[in-house]
């Protein structure tokens, strides 16, 4: 089954002889193509035959089977061979391509190949995101979800630590003193004095303290600096206490 696989499946490999490669050009890159140890060499195509008969390429174009051709050459790196089905002198269909660059030679891929490693190489990469993103993912049953990412846990450890200011007050604690004033308000609502059209404003009277003349206040200082200088009169002990009679 391996063996089987292996020729089966050839995108997966390549081949080279070195000792071509530094002699390969247009005329004798299809003799390196046709080597023994080529595994994408059919050997029996018609190429072995006019090859084995020692007759020129140009007799492939009168036979019918599998053949090999030199499609496109841009020297002295890149080569392209076709493998294809000949019909008869003027129809073939194509069946695989070869291109050979700095003397390795490798199986291009058909689309179907292309459309499924591509569609491989996309659901791979979707898979490894929610993979990824599930490792991030938290859960607590009186938290819930949340994401936890290492990024954040290096933030939050060079984010130098600051004192959380503590609100005044809390918004149920506000809305119950509103709920309070309002019905206050309701109890005892405020009077309000509109004056009658054409009557004067009422003066309010500030009462003003008359301040003391000069020469009261000059005596004033002069006091306490004479009382602090009077000794102060001793003080008396406190009376003793007296046995009461029986």
């Amino acid at each position: 089954m391996a063996a089987l696989d292996f020729k089966d499946n050839l995108l997966g490999i390549s081949w080279v002889d070195s000792g071509w490669v530094p002699i390969l050009n247009p005329g004798n890159v299809l003799d390196y193509f046709s080597e023994r140890s080529n595994p994408f060499y059919d050997r029996t195509c018609n190429n072995e035959v006019v090859k084995m008969q020692r007759l020129t390429l140009e007799h492939l174009n009168q036979m019918v089977g599998v053949e090999y051709i030199l499609l496109h050459a841009q020297e002295p790196i890149l080569y392209i061979i076709r493998k294809q089905q000949r019909q008869s002198a003027t129809q073939v269909i194509p069946l695989a391509d070869y291109y050979i660059i700095a003397g390795v030679v490798y199986q291009a891929p058909d689309l179907g190949t292309v459309i499924s490693s591509r569609a491989l190489s996309a659901s791979h990469g979707i898979q490894s995101a929610f993979d990824e993103a599930m490792s991030y993912c938290r859960y607590h049953p009186s938290k819930g979800y949340w994401w936890h990412f290492k990024d954040q846990e290096e933030r939050e450890k060079n984010k130098p630590k600051s004192k959380k200011k503590e609100e005044p007050s809390s918004l149920f604690q506000r809305h119950r003193v509103d709920t309070l004033l309002l019905d206050l308000r309701s109890k005892f609502p405020p009077t309000f004095y509109q004056p009658k059209p054409g009557e004067k404003p009422i003066p309010v009277e500030v009462k003003k303290e008359p301040e003391p003349p000069a020469e009261a206040v000059k005596q004033e200082e002069r006091e306490p600096a004479t009382k602090s200088s009077a000794p102060a009169p001793p003080s008396k002990p406190p009376p003793e206490k007296r046995a009461r009679l029986q």
